[in-house]
């Protein structure tokens, strides 16, 4: 009943057990501008290839799930102006009505892990939205870290969120979250959220060797590996908070609620930065990319 398109370069690479890294597409219809986004897509398509993995982009394309886009259908889904954003909620009922989305975090995940696909990079994680207190607002990401097996590459939670509040959700969850090469956790644009991260490893060996650990034990789940923005596209966290005040009152002050608030949030900080959050946005899911691809392969060679 599933309609499932797998790209043949993904389809050979996991029939061959060759390393391969998913990529969520909402960067793509929500995150940046055509053509920025289209060039941010092929860019980090293009790491992953570098850093000797395949590429598997993901989206809900005409009503079929595709596992790896052509480039035809990336250029497409980068002009569409009306894809959905499809988190565990929507996805099923995107792929019944025949329509089109972009993934996000937890609908990557799902769809990734249904095609053998054991591990995603992206741009940071979505989580507890700050005076989710009042709103309830939690990202799904955090329920599928929880439940679905893959190891998540991103620059920490996204820092517009309650990172303390989102830090402790995915400890009640179950979720290893593990800084990479540092002692704090990331923040998104910055290196340092000023927490200390619950894990740390330095070698992706070790990443590698701790997702397989917990297949052999039997733990549902995956795990979220934090990596830091590298130093010289970073935006220090007390230089960027003041802006995501400014950008938090402002969704306040226009009532954006739900789906809307997190590109209401990145757009406003694009022109508060004077674009400086876009061209960080665009060198941590780059450096993601890389990693991920490393990863990948560590399991690969594991196995």
């Amino acid at each position: 009943m599933l309609d499932m398109d797998v790209h043949p370069t993904v389809q050979t690479a996991l029939h061959d057990t060759k390393p391969v890294v998913a990529l969520e597409s909402t960067i793509i219809t929500h995150g940046m501008p055509f053509p920025q986004n289209l060039e941010i897509a092929q860019n980090v398509e293009a790491t992953v290839k570098e850093n000797g993995a395949t590429p598997a982009t993901i989206a809900v394309l005409d009503g079929r799930l595709k596992i790896g886009l052509s480039t035809n259908e990336l250029e497409a889904l980068a002009q569409s102006k009306d894809a959905a954003k499809l988190s565990r909620a929507d996805l099923a009922v995107c792929l019944a009505e025949g329509k089109t989305g972009a993934t996000t975090v937890a609908a990557t995940m799902i769809a990734a892990h249904l095609a053998g696909i054991e591990v995603f990079a992206t741009g940071g994680i979505g989580g507890v939205h700050r005076h989710a207190e009042k709103t309830f607002d939690i990202s799904a990401d955090l329920q599928e870290l929880a439940q679905t097996p893959l190891s998540v590459i991103a620059a920490g939670p996204k820092a517009i969120l309650d990172i303390p509040k989102t830090l402790e959700v995915l400890e009640s969850l179950g979720v290893p979250v593990i800084s990479y090469g540092q002692d704090h956790l990331p923040a998104f644009w910055s290196r340092s959220s000023g927490l200390r991260s619950p894990l740390r490893m330095n070698e992706v060996t070790g990443i590698a060797r701790a997702h397989l650990m917990r297949q052999s034990l039997g733990i549902a789940g995956g795990q979220l590996i934090a990596n830091p923005i590298p130093r010289h596209a970073e935006i220090p966290i007390e230089e960027i908070e003041p802006f995501i005040a400014q950008a938090l009152e402002a969704a306040l002050e226009q009532e954006i609620s739900a789906k809307e608030v997190t590109p209401f949030l990145l757009s406003r900080l694009f022109d508060l930065t004077q674009g400086r959050s876009l061209q960080a946005n665009k060198a941590l899911v780059l450096n993601n990319a890389a990693l991920g691809a490393k990863i990948a392969g560590a399991i690969c060679a594991q196995k």
